[in-house]
C-alpha cells in the first residue's frame, strides 16, 4: 500500500517537471544570434548602466525637445549655488569703484549677480564680458575676494554729445558708441550734432568748433551734410554753411566779421561760405523787403535829380 503511495508521487513529481519544461519551451523563443552573443559576453553590470544612461539620455532629449534646456540648467545652478552659500561662500559684500552712470543695482543686473550667486561659483570672466557688453562700460575688472566680497573696477565712457539721426536722438561717447536713448533732461547741456556719420565724426569737429567760442557759444546745432561737410545752426536760426576744405579758417573769418562788423546780429538768415572766393549772405524776408523798397526809392530819387 505505502509503496503504491510512493510510486504515484514520484509519478506526479515527474509529471510536473515535465510540465514546466514542456511550458519553458513553449513561452521563451531562442534568441537572435547578436543577442545571444551579447547576453554570453558582456557583463550583467554593464547592462545595467547602459540601461541608466539610455534613461538619462531621454530624459535630457526630452528637456531640450521641449524647451525646458534653460529652465534645467538654472535649477542645477541654484542648488548649487545654494549649496555653496551654506558652506559660507555667500556674496556678503559688493565693491564698486569708477561707478558713475550706472547704479550699484543695475551694474549686478547688468553682470548676472544676483542673490542667489555664491562667491565660490561665479565666473569672474563672465561677468566681465557681460559688463563689457554695456555701452556705458568702456572696460572691467572683477575679482574674487574670499570668502564672501566682490570686488567690481569699472571704466565708464563719458556721454559726450547728442547725436539726431532718422528722428532718433541717443546720447553719444566722444568714439561714436550709442550710449543711450535720450530720456532724460540731465544730458540737456550736451552739444547737438545731426546727420548720418555725424556720432564718429563730432570729437574732431566739436575740438576744432570749441577754438572759437565767439561761434561756439551761440551755436545749437551741428549738421554734418552729404557725410562730407558741415553746416552750423546758430541758436537765433542763423544757417552757416561751412566749407567742405579749411573750415578752421572759415571759423576764424565768421569770428573776425562778428567783431567788426556784427555779423550775427544783422538780419540775415544764412551765410554761405562754400565757395573758396566769396561769402554770400541771405537776407530775411523782411529785411530782402526793405531793401528792395530802399533800392526803389534811390532808383526814384535818381530819376527826379536827371530831370
Amino acid at each position: 500500500m505505502q509503496d503504491k503511495r510512493q510510486e504515484r508521487l514520484h509519478a506526479a513529481r515527474a509529471a510536473a517537471k515535465d510540465k514546466i519544461k514542456a511550458k519553458a519551451v513553449v513561452e521563451r523563443e531562442p534568441p537572435p544570434r547578436v543577442v545571444a552573443l551579447v547576453e554570453r559576453y558582456l557583463p550583467r553590470r554593464v547592462g545595467i548602466s547602459m540601461t541608466v544612461l539610455l534613461l538619462i539620455g531621454s530624459c535630457g532629449f526630452g528637456i531640450v525637445k521641449g524647451g525646458h534646456l534653460q529652465d534645467f540648467v538654472t535649477a542645477v545652478s541654484d542648488a548649487r549655488n545654494a549649496m555653496a552659500n551654506s558652506a559660507g561662500f555667500r556674496i556678503t559684500s559688493v565693491v564698486i569703484n569708477g561707478r558713475k552712470q550706472l547704479t550699484q543695482d543695475e551694474i549686478l543686473a547688468i553682470g548676472g549677480v544676483s542673490g542667489r550667486s555664491s562667491l565660490l561659483f561665479l565666473d569672474a570672466d563672465a561677468v566681465r564680458d557681460k559688463l563689457k557688453a554695456n555701452p556705458w562700460i568702456a572696460d572691467a575688472t572683477v575679482l574674487k575676494l574670499y570668502p564672501g566680497q566682490l570686488m567690481i573696477e569699472l571704466t565708464e565712457r563719458k556721454a559726450f554729445a547728442l547725436w539726431q539721426e532718422a528722428g532718433r536722438l541717443s546720447v553719444i561717447a566722444d568714439d561714436g558708441a550709442v550710449l543711450e536713448p535720450y530720456v532724460s533732461r540731465r544730458f540737456l547741456s550736451l552739444p547737438l550734432v545731426v546727420g548720418k556719420g555725424a556720432d564718429t565724426q563730432a570729437r574732431d569737429f566739436l575740438a576744432l568748433l570749441a577754438r572759437y567760442p565767439q561761434v561756439n557759444s551761440i551755436t545749437k546745432a551741428a549738421i554734418f551734410v552729404g557725410e562730407r561737410r558741415w553746416n552750423l545752426r546758430l541758436k537765433d536760426g542763423l544757417d552757416i554753411r561751412l566749407p567742405e576744405q579749411d573750415v578752421g579758417n572759415a571759423l576764424a573769418m565768421l569770428s573776425r566779421l562778428d567783431k567788426e562788423d556784427k555779423l550775427f546780429s544783422r538780419d540775415i538768415v544764412a551765410v554761405d561760405m562754400r565757395l573758396p572766393d566769396r561769402l554770400v549772405v541771405q537776407l530775411s524776408e523782411d529785411a530782402a523787403k526793405a531793401r528792395e523798397e530802399q533800392f526803389k526809392d534811390k532808383k526814384k530819387k535818381k530819376a527826379g535829380d536827371a530831370a
